[in-house]
């Protein structure tokens, strides 16, 4: 389908009650969970610079303070799904063509790396509902998948909008009889635009702006049942975060591989990756009246990361069974140059772990049965079984499922102390691994022309990581991370879409109570209640499309005293073939140019305002 919607990928060889989920560019596990896939059609009718601005339209796709990754400082955009909150870390495990994208060090992600136009599918998975992933995976996982080399292409993108917005994309792809290469480059800078309201504003205040640039570089060789891919991609970027002093910018580049071979109803598949990155940032406090301001602290943050993971499958008449090891050694250390002297933190961890997946066919019913063991770098050991059932009858599909699944803190919250605004965060070396027990049920309805989908979920976690205020002053907040009680994540969510010949609409709904259940405090950072719509009419050469995001208050804080009030957003783009080779497009977001809250520092900070952008696409194939 031309939209995003949950349902299989492959719709024409995955029988209706199956849902695939490609681990890899070439191993595939189904789920009795619900998957949400987004096309190349359906990325290319949402707008945004970036790719986490385009996902937004699926309601539960949740970054850290509402911001986009175009202005935010990169260590706030964690991603996680269905309302279990983020403290800048993910609890969701992304994935590009299988390499893990989580930043070895903060286990946030840099969307800037992922040219949304070069994308060919998007895979959204919003449980650990099998055992095939295992850390930051505890609330699902994300598979982002490259566009296939063609034969003698080549491209080149410019893209031109207000506050100075200007993208250059180009790439150049080929293939062989038994091999294929590419490579892509894209370059974008802004001026940005004032994350402080005007009526507070002082001299000190400037608007955040970013530039950046990204590559990368993919070879493949394929003979038989055999295939190898190797790829390098680089990102070098400098961010302004909202005042003169206030900056930070990243380095990092990463080299991964991924060799698979399929014999008969056998696939092996193994992958290995490395990434070495270099993050700096200055953080100052500012006075009260916002004219002057003092730098705090100059900090330089060098970290590696490197793993590998290595699966085997095996498919027969009924039976499918998955088994496999994964290991992964971060390290790194952040030296704070603070007024009172140099600080230096750090360390290094080392993961693996290994599981195995099994699944039984007989008639409409599938079952799942799963097991995972993991050594995560801090705490003991950690057993993670999972299981489910998933039934389809012609159009119909129902299916339910239990998990275990775990996320083991990140170096940057046992080590990285940081500011925002007048909140200083504190690390804390204590930290466990948080635990989570998660339950889902659901059932849809695929139809020729329309398809239903309704889930029930229901998540219990143990130890959630979260920023825990310490003592307030008149012009300082003390917070420190810590493992919070008990607390629960539990809602529904539901979709429909519809095609009407050439116009084609959907609706998506969610909604999640989530709460720590001792005091009843709302885990900060979560939408109760969150909803899109979008409309696309897509005739030959012509796209258009509008949609709208909507999303209900939700708190920016452990004491529920800070209230993000609820805000609504409305896009709009339109794309034209005009010439053989060449295509025009127009987007605008934020529409109406509704300014809305995206923080409480405790000063508040603004969402983005109307952002426009005309582009022309020159593609040679």
């Amino acid at each position: 389908m031309p939209l995003p919607s949950q349902q299989p990928t492959q719709q024409s060889t995955v029988p209706a009650v199956s849902t695939s989920i490609n681990v890899t560019d070439t191993v595939e596990e189904d789920s009795p969970s619900a998957v949400t896939t987004l096309t190349q059609q359906s990325i290319a009718e949402l707008p945004g610079v970036d790719i986490d601005d385009r996902l937004l339209i699926i309601p539960g796709f949740q970054l850290f303070r509402r911001s986009i990754s175009t202005v935010a400082n990169p260590t706030t955009q964690g991603v996680s799904l269905r309302g279990l909150g983020s403290n800048g870390a993910s609890r969701t495990l992304v994935l590009w063509d299988g390499i893990p994208m989580n930043d070895p060090f903060g286990g946030w992600v840099y969307w800037t790396r992922l040219a949304p136009e070069e994308m060919q599918r998007i895979e959204l998975t919003p449980s650990a509902s099998t055992a095939v992933f295992g850390d930051q995976a505890m609330d699902g996982a994300i598979a982002f998948f490259s566009r296939a080399a063609a034969k003698s292409n080549s491209y080149l993108q410019y893209d031109y909008g207000n506050y100075n917005q200007q993208e250059l994309i180009t790439g150049i792809s080929g293939t062989g009889r038994h091999w294929a290469g590419s490579g892509d480059v894209r370059m974008f800078t802004s001026d940005g635009y004032y994350i402080v309201p005007a009526s507070l504003r002082g001299s000190v205040d400037q608007p955040a702006g970013s530039d950046y640039i990204a590559g990368d570089l993919r070879a493949d060789y394929f003979k038989g049942g055999q295939r190898l891919f190797l790829r390098l991609d680089i990102l070098a970027e400098h961010r302004n975060n909202g005042t003169v002093d206030q900056k930070n910018s990243t380095g990092l580049g990463t080299i991964a591989a991924n060799y698979a071979r399929t014999f008969g109803g056998n696939q092996i598949s193994v992958l290995g990756w490395y990434t070495q990155e270099a993050f700096r940032a200055t953080f100052s406090s500012v006075a009260a009246d916002r004219d002057s301001e003092t730098i705090t602290d100059r900090q330089t943050v060098p970290a590696d990361g490197g793993g590998g993971a290595a699966y085997w499958s095996h498919t027969s008449h009924r039976w499918k069974t998955l088994f496999g090891a994964d290991g992964e050694r971060d390290s790194g250390f952040s030296t704070d140059r603070l007024l009172s002297g140099t600080k230096i933190t750090g360390g290094e961890e080392f993961e693996r772990g290994g599981f195995g997946q099994v699944q039984f066919s007989a008639g409409g019913f599938r079952l799942f049965g799963g097991l995972r063991g993991d050594l995560p770098g801090v705490g003991g050991g950690i057993i993670s079984p999972s299981g489910g059932v998933a039934y389809g009858h012609h159009r119909l599909r129902a299916h339910g499922s239990l998990w275990r699944s775990f996320r083991a803190p990140t170096l940057n919250e046992l080590y990285r102390p940081f500011q925002v605004g007048e909140v200083f965060e504190e690390a804390n070396p204590a930290l466990i691994p948080e635990r989570m027990f998660g339950a889902e049920a659901g059932a849809d309805y695929v139809g020729e022309k329309t398809h239903l989908s309704v889930n029930l979920f229901r998540d219990s976690i143990e130890h959630l990581i979260f920023n825990d205020t310490l003592s307030e002053t008149p012009t300082t907040i003390l917070r420190e991370r810590e493992n919070g009680p008990p607390a629960i994540s539990r809602g529904i969510e539901a979709s429909v879409s519809r095609k009407w010949r050439s116009v084609q609409g959907q609706l998506q709904y969610l909604f999640v109570d989530s709460h720590f259940e001792a005091t009843g405090l709302k885990i900060p950072e979560v939408a109760k209640n969150q909803g899109s719509a979008l409309l696309a009419y897509v005739k030959g050469d012509l796209t258009l499309s509008g949609s709208l995001r909507t999303y209900s208050s939700q708190f920016d804080d452990d004491l529920n005293r800070f209230l993000l009030p609820g805000y609504a957003s409305l896009d709009a783009m339109a794309s034209q073939k005009v010439s053989r080779n060449v295509t025009a497009t127009a987007e605008m977001e934020n529409t109406l140019n509704r300014q809305y809250y995206v923080a409480l520092t405790p000063l508040p900070n603004t969402g983005a305002p109307r952002m426009w952008r005309l582009g022309l696409r020159w593609e040679q194939h």
